[in-house]
């Protein structure tokens, strides 16, 4: 039986994100949230781990021999480590917070990696009715239309966006980058969805965005902004040997202009 191409691939991954859209809008519009803690920090709701399930089951359904990275139902970082052979990376809210407050800035995220790469993203947004995709050479697309980074050349008139995490024992040096970032640049803002953030880079409502999170937050919005000609890096460098497609820790994303001193920037503060 001959193996889908990415088009189909991404196909089936935009359809499992809208119906995980669909089942997370529905459970927060007439079903009491359910709410608990991982590691102490992270807020998780029950509609998380319904999605999830419902995303991994249908994954392991279609492609039985392809490995999973979720943030819920398979969340061994180590899989990151090999993206030679087929590996989904899965956040079934990004935005969990923003989720659980009734906020409309949450998304589903699917990424498919193999043959050493990222190669297709799909990030819904369902309570805005926005679904971003992007294809490895086939361009970036919201709601099916072409989209493309902002081009902005100018630091000081960028707006850019970024996030903190849940533990609070190392924001020194956050703050520090942040100082830097407000002093130099347009305004911040705020989302609280790593996902989204990206891919408003991609479309142009960001100029630029940098943080520290997991592979499956930013896995599928990352090939949506390259697409998009965004420049996507980091300001420090990846462990030698692990995918930068999955490196979490000091992400980069922006404008291409604007990648080499945000870079400087960032490293220096």
């Amino acid at each position: 039986m001959p193996q889908p191409n990415r088009v189909e691939i991404a196909d089936f991954a935009e359809k499992l994100a809208r119906e995980a859209g669909e089942l997370i809008v529905r459970e927060r519009n007439e079903n009491t949230l359910r709410t608990d803690y991982k590691d102490q920090t992270e807020l998780v709701t029950h509609a998380d781990v319904m999605a999830d399930e419902y995303i991994a089951k249908a994954i392991r359904e279609t492609f039985p021999d392809h490995r999973l990275l979720s943030e819920e139902a398979a969340p061994d970082r180590s899989q990151a480590r090999n993206i030679d052979t087929p590996l989904w990376i899965v956040d079934p809210i990004d935005g969990t917070v923003n989720y659980a407050y009734g906020h409309p800035q949450v998304a589903v995220s699917i990424a498919y990696a193999d043959q050493g790469a990222v190669q297709l993203g799909v990030v819904h947004a369902p309570f805005s009715g926005e679904t971003f995709r992007g294809v490895l050479g086939q361009g970036a697309t919201l709601n099916g239309q072409p989209i493309s980074n902002s081009g902005a050349e100018d630091l000081r008139q960028s707006l850019f966006a970024t996030g903190f995490p849940y533990t609070k024992d190392k924001l020194e040096p956050l703050m520090r980058r942040l100082n830097a970032m407000i002093h130099t640049c347009r305004d911040l803002r705020r989302i609280g969805s790593a996902a989204l953030d990206i891919c408003w880079v991609a479309n142009g409502r960001l100029d630029a965005y940098y943080e520290s999170v997991s592979p499956w937050d930013f896995a599928a919005a990352r090939v949506i902004a390259l697409e998009a000609g965004a420049r996507c890096g980091h300001f420090n460098p990846a462990p030698e040997g692990y995918p930068e497609d999955l490196w979490g820790q000091d992400i980069l994303i922006c404008a291409p202009a604007l990648f080499d001193p945000l870079r400087e920037l960032l490293h220096r503060a």
